[in-house]
């Protein structure tokens, strides 16, 4: 290796939500051990150090954390926010890196300089490139994306003895802030983005009003300013609607992450290759959050997309096209012998 010191990186995450795929983030990681692998046999030792990385908890599904794994690449990741964090089970975050065999540092880890370009390729998780008949995207942009954890707190009460106007219903207030929310979002239109994708009302029992409903938002869009006008709003009408029935609410804003636009000078690599190649691409941008967004700002980086069939992902039903698969490895083995292998 001519440049040690350079560091080519591929790879992605090793998480899923719950009750995904087994294409999420895995196949990056996957994919770039065999890109990697058939280089070294064709073409021998790189330029350049070239690694693969899988990075952990990523999805935020099961802890109220996204990106650990990459952000403790460039030291973002401060311990003590996540020591007390726990899961919908009560296991703490700490407990479950220690039953991998991890232990969780006492301070942030330093910030890797030798890191020279990353490539990740990933599924679409959409239906655009399988719309289109095309089997490789081209990322020129991560969407920006705000997660919230809303509880709205009322009062429990006999569902057969308390008339309708005389209950403080948190399941109601919900059901107003959801749907109101969600026409708003279509009025809006793309590529703005709305989802309530995790509710629990309490009791939860046939024959109580539920005194309590937690529930999340997930919301994106690819420009910054748009998407804190939306959200501001959104959480504006939630206090009207919770103000007007006398339930009290509490708003957590625990992701605020921008849009993240890819390396300029990547993407045109990229797009050269492809048109070498004569692959039956599209430039497009990703809906999606990926860790991608974490090395952007602080590393060239680019992004592969291939297919998903149907648009399904985050479902056990999520698939690619073995072809296309093996179509994205092929482009991410190209890209990273430009990036590694040559001068």
């Amino acid at each position: 290796t001519q440049f040690p010191e350079q560091v080519i990186l591929s790879g992605s995450h090793i998480d899923t939500v719950v009750n995904g795929g087994n294409l999420d983030g895995q196949f990056g990681a996957l994919a770039a051990w065999l890109a990697i692998d058939w280089l070294k046999a064709t073409y021998g030792a790189p330029l350049r150090t070239v690694e693969v990385v899988s990075m952990a908890e990523e999805e935020g599904s099961r802890f109220p954390y996204v990106f650990w794994g990459s952000k403790n690449i460039f030291g973002l990741a401060n311990p003590e926010e996540v020591r007390h964090i726990q899961d919908a089970k009560g296991t703490g975050f700490v407990d479950a890196m220690q039953a991998c065999g991890f232990t969780l540092p006492a301070a942030p880890l330093a910030a890797r300089t030798d890191i020279r370009a990353f490539v990740e390729l990933h599924i679409e998780q959409g239906c655009v490139l399988e719309s289109n008949g095309q089997s490789i995207g081209v990322v020129n942009a991560i969407v920006g994306q705000r997660r919230y954890t809303v509880t709205l707190n009322g009062e429990s009460n006999h569902a057969g003895t308390t008339p309708m106007g005389y209950r403080r219903d948190t399941v109601h207030a919900f059901s107003r802030i959801c749907s109101q929310s969600i026409e708003k979002a279509k009025q809006h239109g793309d590529p703005l983005v709305l989802t309530f994708g995790k509710v629990e009302p309490q009791p939860n029992t046939v024959n109580v009003v539920p005194r309590k409903t937690t529930f999340t938002i997930d919301c994106r869009h690819t420009d910054a300013a748009v998407l804190r006008e939306f959200t501001e709003q959104l959480e504006n009408d939630m206090r009207a609607i919770c103000d007007e029935m006398d339930i009290s609410i509490d708003i957590d804003l625990w992701m605020d992450e921008a849009p993240v636009p890819m390396n300029a000078e990547l993407v045109a690599a990229l797009t050269r290759l492809c048109e070498t190649e004569q692959l039956n691409y599209r430039i497009m941008h990703s809906g999606a959050g990926h860790d991608a967004q974490i090395f952007a700002p602080r590393v060239p980086t680019c992004m592969i997309f291939v297919p998903s069939i149907n648009g399904i992902s985050h479902n056990p039903a999520e698939r690619t096209n073995i072809n296309d698969l093996a179509e994205g490895v092929k482009t991410l083995a190209l890209m990273l012998h430009q990036l590694a292998w040559q001068k």
